[in-house]
């Protein structure tokens, strides 16, 4: 966890930007299906970000000059089931921050707010402000985008101590997809492999940063079912990330295959892949649009896809034409922070740069990123090749481009469904360094981490 001092710095950034009053909210526990059974408690991300500590129901009140936390008390009662919590006058020496009792909290006023996530958290919040609250909204206006602006502002690029963070994350995010690799075999099912990897993590001192994704049907794009049998001759595509104690992400994908060794058409395809990622790697770097980053990826797939026979004609105008789209339909990733989208409930308003929009393309329309990259910034790089039925079979969906398909070389390919490669860049002064280089990656190196 990083020192009061960093947290103080953020407030004091975000304070200079403030014209008026603001409320950053912690948010409330989720009930899983009765009150006294709940999903573990995770504070907002933008509160973490100011606070740096997971307090239930607390709110940072913030004005130009004063930065104030409003907390419950300690319960007596409560910690004869949940331990003893610390008074407000050390969780004040702790955090360096003025800390008021929650009762003490009102609101005599305009005061700019976020929406939260909970509908528990946005009817609490439309009591104390006196208007309507949209949980989990995106749409915002006068203050409430101001504040908005000023809190991407100051997330987008990450300082030392959020680097170091992610740093953690991406340490731990690698055991957990060596632990996959090995204990990967035929005549397991998928849930076996999950475990392993979530206990690396778990014996990490940290959680997932997201429902894992471990599965032999790669083509499902988040699938979190993890009850299918692995069998010999299936490709594992395993999207699994850790989540430091402090709310920092990684988020990494890794395709294996089942038997250790890849077929001859399954390192085909891999390698297509492998080589589009590493060209949009490389295309990371101060200056760059985030879209023509994706955009590298797709002309690469499709240029491997016309190698393989796969599509058939002129590769740049296939990718004119949008046919990387078939293969690869989602953005080449995304934000990563706090949030394993970074920000992503504030909706494109943190994703896109003012003035800039998401397209109706099939190739583009779910690029969740469209930013001029700044050192500081870290992202994902993320292509992948699918098999999807209700793409590839779909006439509506294939357009002019169902010409373009070699059916009888996609048969050839029927032992890929669907293979996604997934690293955390940060983007440096000078260019970009991959956060999670020592994750075995190419073929020879999945193939002997697997043997080993």
């Amino acid at each position: 966890m990083a020192p009061s001092e960093v947290f103080a710095r953020r407030r004091a950034r975000l304070q200079q930007s403030l014209s008026g009053p603001a409320l950053v909210v912690s948010g409330f526990a989720r009930p899983r299906n009765f009150r006294g059974n709940r999903y573990p408690f995770r504070a907002e991300s933008h509160f973490l970000y100011l606070v740096g500590r997971s307090l239930e129901g607390a709110v940072l009140a913030l004005s130009p000059g004063r930065a104030v936390l409003y907390a419950e008390p300690p319960d007596p009662i409560e910690a004869l089931w949940s331990g003893p919590m610390p008074s407000l006058d050390a969780l004040a020496k702790d955090l360096g921050l003025e800390v008021r009792p929650i009762a003490e909290l009102v609101v005599d006023g305009p005061v700019a707010l976020l929406p939260p996530q909970d509908r528990e958290t946005a009817s609490w919040l439309e009591e104390l402000v006196e208007r309507p609250v949209d949980a989990g909204g995106a749409e915002l206006a006068g203050a409430d985008a101001a504040l908005a602006d000023a809190i991407i502002e100051l997330r987008l690029r990450h300082d030392e101590a959020a680097v170091a963070e992610l740093r953690e994350a991406t340490r731990v995010t690698g055991l957990a997809h060596q632990a996959g690799m090995r204990a990967t075999r035929a005549g397991v099912r998928e849930c076996v492999v999950r475990a392993a990897m979530e206990a690396e993590i778990i014996g990490s001192g940290m959680t997932t940063s997201y429902g894992s994704i471990v599965t032999v049907h790669g083509e499902v794009l988040h699938n979190e079912r993890h009850d299918g049998w692995l069998t010999d001759g299936d490709l594992l595509l395993a999207d699994v990330g850790a989540e430091t104690p402090g709310g920092w992400a990684g988020d990494v994908t890794r395709t294996w295959p089942v038997s250790g060794r890849m077929s001859g058409s399954q390192r085909a395809v891999y390698e297509v892949v492998e080589s589009a990622q590493s060209a949009a790697i490389a295309a990371v770097r101060p200056g760059a649009s985030f879209r023509d980053v994706h955009r590298t990826a797709a002309r690469g797939l499709v240029r491997g896809l016309c190698e393989l026979g796969v599509l058939l004609g002129d590769p740049d105008d296939l990718f004119a034409r949008g046919a990387a789209a078939l293969f690869f339909p989602h953005g080449v990733g995304h934000l990563l922070g706090l949030d394993v989208h970074d920000m992503e409930d504030l909706g494109d308003r943190a994703g896109y740069a003012p003035g800039r929009k998401r397209s109706t393309s099939p190739g583009e329309r779910y690029l969740r990123l469209d930013r001029t990259l700044e050192p500081g910034m870290c992202v994902t790089i993320e292509p992948g090749f699918y098999r999807i039925p209700f793409i590839l079979d779909e006439p509506r969906e294939l357009g002019e481009l169902a010409s373009a398909i070699d059916r009888r070389a996609l048969e050839q390919l029927s032992d890929v469904r669907g293979i996604r490669i997934e690293d955390d860049i940060l983007v440096t002064p000078s260019g970009a360094e991959v956060l999670t280089a020592a994750i075995p990656k190419t073929v020879p190196e999945i193939e002997s981490a697997m043997r080993a």
